[in-house]
């Protein structure tokens, strides 16, 4: 949300649409094809990093959607409100009225993992958003996009909409191979594969230091790079101290955080771990 002129802060709107496919591409990452009435309501940014934040709550609950959160905070404790997970829209289909939305999943584990694991068209999804920043520039003489798994809905619409004499290097960590998806990169874009070899811990991520082996040309180099906090704090004193890029007009920041559900995580931005930048 940003304040308007007069300081007050514009209402969320919460926007319904309706789950039209599920289809899996790789075992940690489903897609969700939404589509319905809603669509013609939403107000997209021009960005490739689009997200929406869709709105959980536990099934047991049996609540309608939309979501009443003045008459639901009468007569559910704080524990059992809805609560937001952030999700990059993959793409948007205007003529057929869709947004794609690619979702990383663990197994059951959480609420929207599980709801992604289980979902099946005809459901209804509610969410905020969306919102976005970042798309790349035609003028830039180098790209550099890079993230984990949760940031490669967001690297794939990047690339999808780099210019064809576009140059630069993609590093995407994963995984697994199993968890590689194609990516429409141009002939000048090299796109790097990194393999953890199961679920992401501080020990197995080899993404800063695969950044770190990349020979960054002089020029006007823009960065997109996304992924855990802690290693997103690297990567800023890596790219930023050590290289000298400029922060300024660089998108580098966090997903997520290891051991943090997305309650936390967004908490915690408020304070001094959860900063990127120091103070």
């Amino acid at each position: 949300m940003r304040p308007d002129a007069g300081g007050a802060r514009k209402p969320r709107v919460q926007h319904v649409l309706t789950v039209q496919q599920v289809r899996r591409l790789s075992p940690h990452l489903v897609r969700v094809v939404l589509g319905g009435e809603g669509f013609a309501a939403l107000e997209f940014k021009d960005a490739t990093d689009q997200y929406i934040k869709m709105l959980f709550a536990d099934p047991a609950l049996g609540l309608d959607r939309p979501y009443d959160f003045d008459a639901l905070r009468e007569r559910l404790p704080m524990e059992q409100m809805p609560v937001t997970r952030t999700y990059t829209v993959r793409h948007i289909d205007h003529d057929a009225g869709q947004l794609w939305v690619d979702m990383v999943t663990h197994g059951e584990e959480g609420l929207a993992g599980g709801w992604a694991q289980q979902v099946r068209p005809g459901e209804l999804i509610s969410f905020f958003g969306p919102g976005g920043a970042y798309a790349p520039r035609e003028e830039a003489d180098w790209h550099l996009l890079a993230g984990d798994e949760s940031a490669l809905p967001a690297i794939a619409a990047a690339v999808e909409a780099l210019e064809a004499d576009a140059r630069g290097v993609v590093v995407l960590e994963v995984p697994s191979v199993e968890d590689q998806v194609s990516l429409a990169a141009p002939d000048g874009v090299e796109v790097r594969w990194l393999h953890r070899g199961g679920e992401f811990t501080p020990e197995s991520t080899r993404l800063v230091e695969a950044v770190a082996s990349l020979e960054i040309p002089a020029g006007d180099v823009q960065v997109f790079v996304h992924g855990e906090r802690e290693q997103m704090k690297r990567m800023r004193r890596l790219l930023v101290e050590e290289r000298g890029l400029p922060r300024r007009g660089m998108s580098l920041s966090a997903y997520w955080a290891f051991g943090r559900v997305e309650d936390q995580f967004q908490a915690e931005k408020r304070t001094p771990v959860g900063q990127i930048d120091p103070a």
